[in-house]
């Protein structure tokens, strides 16, 4: 009786299942496993779902306990990979994997499966290599293209990650999450044949509502600031959607220390640890309580040993699903939970669509609104964010009294400069130099420069190297434009203290648009590179101009391109004048706002100060702005 009883809620289930209705499949699968503890069918089936109700842990009992009763269950193998992948155990989820290959080689699911773990844990070629075979096997997986790309592109092979690309998009041409890959990796490679009907392409993606577009594609491309601000918004749209936020804490913070707790994958030797390193060891500590929650890895650099350092408790949940480290936050009684990634690379955005603090902020990685209904706040200053400008944001503005980056006056920087022969330059002749990432260049910014070139003789543009493939790409876009490619010299990779040093050699920092330089740029300036900038209409736009207003170069932000190439062609025309800011610039160094690190560190406490004090007063988020004696006022 019990037997049929069992077959019959199965086939309920499995209709349920089929029909989308999750809770009820999830209930009477385990009506099923009661009455028949040795279903591994029952098992694996409800192991599904609830993975997809995102009960990793759940997940796995079940499917663990289906392989237990049937060893010899490719598909629950599968997806107890998929289960362990979630929960970051990439080690066993590699395992499982494996042991359903062996069973079933030509199973295309779990070749992808593997290829997402070994991509996780950095095994690149290896990953690339299940890509591939699993659309050997299933070619018509989009997602199996779009991580073969982002992969192969890892590994440097930027003209395959495209080809893998257009072969997505063959399958499925009107896909945003295609669309903006294929954008982002034709800018990687500096391949800009294509990219003004990419970028084309894309953007009318965006205002028909397609919510896969990735928001990153649109700080680079030529977006206003209403396409980003729709563009996050249908984004953070499904984040929210697939994360439940965790009850409220039920808990009021008693008098003492407001904790901080810093999110972030890039913990190590990258852009923003530098920026921000001496900011975390100047925190008030009689105040503030600062925790990191890392999910990068360890690359053992001199920055992550100091960074380590800095914060009062350092914690790793990169091993961690995004609920569990929701939860490890929550349990740590995180007052205000800050993002350092937003929707750059590796970012794990769900572990704020938990809802684990009662304040969190985007904060110096992600150059705009993020646009979702679980940040509160965006830090900024006023030049980022004019007056007006607050309804392009879905977060409340948290306004700096002078700019928004951190810096750090402890820069390693190599006591020899290099010689301009050793970098390659000609020891006359006017250097233009732009040592942002190449993936920023576009082809309105290299008309102007290539009109510098052609207007200033004997000079030679020095850009960043990029990669393979990218130098003969620029190379032909400048002789397409009448100047010869001998006149771009590429700067290779070297370590932070001797590419700091090089600075010194060049004449005159050329930034670009729609994207700014921020680090690079600070790294030029506290180097005494001048620079000149072009105020855009976004907040990645606008950047450069926050860097040079903070060091009282307020006369070099053009606010039209073509001002910019007038302002940069009088400057390499005026070496006196370029001297005379040169030495300006050095000298006002250590008393200029962008490296008065001290004085930065308090107006970033009291903004978290005002943040948590509308919280702790029951008061919904408010724009405010912190005054240079470090009171907060509303900002209506």
């Amino acid at each position: 009786m019990a037997e049929a009883e069992a077959r019959e809620l199965f086939e309920r289930a499995v209709a349920a299942q089929r029909g989308g209705r999750r809770d009820e499949a999830i209930d009477l699968y385990r009506r099923v496993s009661a009455l028949n503890p040795r279903s591994a069918a029952a098992r694996n089936n409800l192991g599904m779902l609830l993975i997809e109700a995102d009960k990793l842990e759940q997940a796995v009992v079940e499917l663990e306990t289906a392989v237990t009763l049937r060893p010899d269950y490719p598909e629950a193998l599968n997806n107890l990979g998929i289960a362990l992948r979630r929960l970051r155990d990439l080690p066993r989820a590699e395992v499982v994997l494996r042991r359903s290959l062996e069973l079933r080689p030509d199973n295309g699911d779990a070749h992808y499966n593997l290829g997402y773990v070994l991509r996780d844990a950095n095994r690149l070629p290896g990953a690339a290599a299940e890509f591939r075979r699993s659309l050997e096997l299933r070619p018509d997986r989009v997602t199996a293209f779009l991580l073969l790309a982002d992969t192969l592109a890892d590994l440097g092979d930027h003209a395959g990650a495209i080809a893998a690309l257009a072969r997505a998009a063959l399958l499925d041409p009107d896909n945003g999450a295609i669309l903006g890959a294929l954008e982002n990796h034709h800018r990687l490679a500096c391949d800009w044949r294509e990219i003004d009907r990419l970028q084309s392409v894309v953007l009318s993606a965006v205002r028909e509502g397609d919510a896969n577009v990735d928001p990153s594609t649109l700080i680079l491309n030529e977006s206003t600031p209403e396409e980003q601000l729709v563009c996050v918004r249908a984004y953070a749209a499904g984040i929210a959607a697939s994360c439940t936020p965790l009850p409220p804490a039920g808990r009021s913070r008693p008098s003492g220390r407001l904790r901080i707790g810093y999110l972030s994958e890039h913990f190590r030797s990258h852009a923003t640890a530098r920026l921000l390193v001496e900011t975390i060891e100047l925190h008030d500590r009689e105040r503030f309580e600062a925790i990191a929650y890392s999910y990068g890895r360890d690359d053992a650099s001199p920055l992550r040993r100091r960074i380590e350092r800095a914060f009062d408790r350092f914690v790793e949940i990169g091993a961690m699903s995004d609920l569990r480290a929701a939860q490890r936050i929550r349990e740590d009684g995180v007052d205000i939970l800050v993002d350092l990634m937003g929707y750059v690379g590796t970012g794990r955005t769900e572990i704020l669509a938990y809802r684990p603090s009662p304040v969190q902020v985007n904060y110096l990685g992600y150059p705009g609104t993020m646009g979702a209904p679980f940040i509160d706040y965006i830090v900024a200053d006023p030049f980022l964010v004019p007056e007006g400008g607050e309804r392009f944001y879905a977060e409340k503005l948290a306004v700096l009294p002078r700019c928004y980056q951190p810096n750090d006056r402890k820069r390693e920087i190599a006591g020899r400069a290099p010689t301009r022969a050793e970098c390659g330059l000609p020891e006359p002749g006017f250097v233009f130099c732009c040592f942002n990432h190449p993936r920023k260049l576009n082809p309105r910014m290299f008309d102007i420069w290539m009109r510098l070139l052609e207007a200033v003789p004997g000079s030679v543009l020095w850009l960043l190297e990029g990669a393979p493939g990218a130098t003969a790409n620029l190379r032909r876009e400048a002789a397409a434009r009448g100047v010869s490619g001998d006149r771009l010299v590429f700067a290779p990779r070297l370590p932070l203290a001797e590419h700091m040093a090089r600075h010194r050699v060049a004449d005159l920092f050329l930034d670009t648009l729609p994207c700014n330089a921020h680090t690079t740029m600070s790294d030029a300036l506290w180097e005494g590179l001048p620079a000149v900038s072009c105020a855009g209409q976004t907040f990645a736009g606008r950047v450069g101009g926050s860097l040079l207003h903070a060091v009282g170069l307020a006369e070099l932000v053009a606010e039209n391109l073509a001002d910019y190439e007038t302002l940069a062609l009088a400057l390499a025309r005026d070496p006196d004048r370029l001297r005379a800011i040169r030495e300006r610039l050095i000298a006002s160094r250590p008393n200029v706002p962008l490296f008065d690190t001290p004085a930065y560190t308090r107006a970033l406490e009291a903004a978290f100060q005002r943040m948590w004090e509308m919280h702790a007063g029951g008061q919904s988020p408010q724009s405010f702005r912190i005054s240079a004696d470090g009171e907060g006022t509303e900002r209506k």
